[in-house]
């Protein structure tokens, strides 16, 4: 493939918590930002990618621009993981993670979408074929930071059909409120964020197995001290760790480190280096269980992944209303599964209105 164009896509789209009662206080969160990055080919195929940008989306829009774009343009591509490694080369003297290898992301899903498109094949059989037809997603619910909301929402989660619950929060009488909405046959597990120091989860984590979690997610800064993971892992509850680790390098330290790694392709190096850390984890003998709280490109890029590779556990999903959809007929969870699609490339289609609509720049 030769590349025509790339471009950039930053978007702000608001979104509902699904909770309508009293808070303690206001909501932190209430937009979802991302940037699309749109690749088009001397052929005029268009590939569509995702790039993480939660509120960085104009410095991640420039990365793809100014960093990225004169790089590629105009370029033939026939081996996709060996130019995503030039360009970490090329670029690693502006830091080799955090906003250059979020761009470099969204840049490679689109070229392995239009590599799948141009074949004329979904990305995971473009990849060697499918594994399943459906993958078990869990709810991922927002931080609320009470008992009220984080037991009306988990219980409605589970009404939906869901079988596994993620809070993101980091007291133990929130969490327990979490437990105690969703029963004992339902897995909860939570995420931190990396909010704790090593003492304050030595003193929590016994706590915490008593509640039956099926992991706590990065539960202290940094996340990448991976010996005292290791020591935490000891108290007795699964941990898990991924979604600020980035290339295959990373998780080969990472998965040693957790239970379930994480990695995010919106964030690690896009399908390249996500394909390279499922490959470890299989050696490890550990599931695999993808950050995946978006909704564009990432979502459905994810989801092929989880159609292709055995060693994906469950999907996440990000347990929001969004105001608008970034793709046309999005496959979403039904009784706990989501459907994986079929069509060509990743499967996703842009709705122009959200695009044109919620557009920041």
């Amino acid at each position: 493939m030769r590349i025509q164009s790339i471009e950039a896509i930053p978007l702000k789209i608001p979104f509902s918590d699904l909770y309508s009662g009293p808070r303690h206080k206001e909501r932190g969160w209430t937009h979802f930002d991302t940037v699309l990055v749109r690749v088009t080919t001397k052929d005029g195929l268009v590939g569509w990618g995702e790039a993480f940008a939660y509120s960085c989306a104009r410095s991640v829009t420039a990365a793809v621009n100014e960093m990225i774009a004169p790089l590629v343009v105009g370029r033939s591509i026939d081996d996709i993981p060996a130019l995503n490694l030039q360009l970490q080369k090329d670029l690693h003297i502006w830091g080799r993670y955090g906003i250059t290898i979020f761009a470099l992301s969204g840049l490679d899903i689109a070229l392995w979408d239009i590599a799948a498109k141009a074949a004329g094949k979904s990305l995971a059989d473009y990849l060697g074929g499918r594994v399943r037809e459906a993958v078990p997603a869990y709810a991922s619910l927002v931080r609320y930071g009470a008992p009220p909301p984080i037991a009306a929402v988990a219980a409605q989660a589970v009404a939906e059909g869901y079988q596994d619950v993620k809070l993101h929060e980091v007291t133990y009488d929130n969490i327990a409120a979490g437990r105690s909405a969703v029963g004992q046959t339902i897995r909860l597990t939570t995420d931190v964020n990396c909010h704790w120091s090593v003492p304050e989860a030595e003193a929590v984590l016994p706590r915490l197995k008593a509640l039956d979690l099926f992991w706590v997610e990065e539960p202290i800064f940094p996340p990448e001290d991976y010996d005292a993971l290791k020591h935490l892992g000891e108290f007795g509850v699964s941990l898990s760790a991924g979604e600020n680790a980035c290339t295959a390098v990373e998780f080969k330290r990472l998965i040693e480190a957790v239970a379930y790694p994480q990695p995010s392709v919106t964030k690690v190096g896009g399908i390249s280096e996500f394909l390279k850390i499922a490959a470890l984890a299989r050696i490890a003998g550990k599931p695999v269980m993808p950050h995946s709280p978006y909704f564009g490109p990432g979502y459905w890029g994810t989801l092929q992944l989880a159609a292709h590779l055995e060693q994906i556990g469950l999907f996440e999903f990000l347990y929001v209303k969004p105001d608008a959809w970034l793709g046309q007929d999005i496959p979403l969870p039904k009784a706990g599964q989501i459907a994986l699609p079929g069509a060509p490339g990743i499967g996703f289609v842009p709705v122009d209105e959200t695009l044109r609509r919620y557009r920041i720049d």
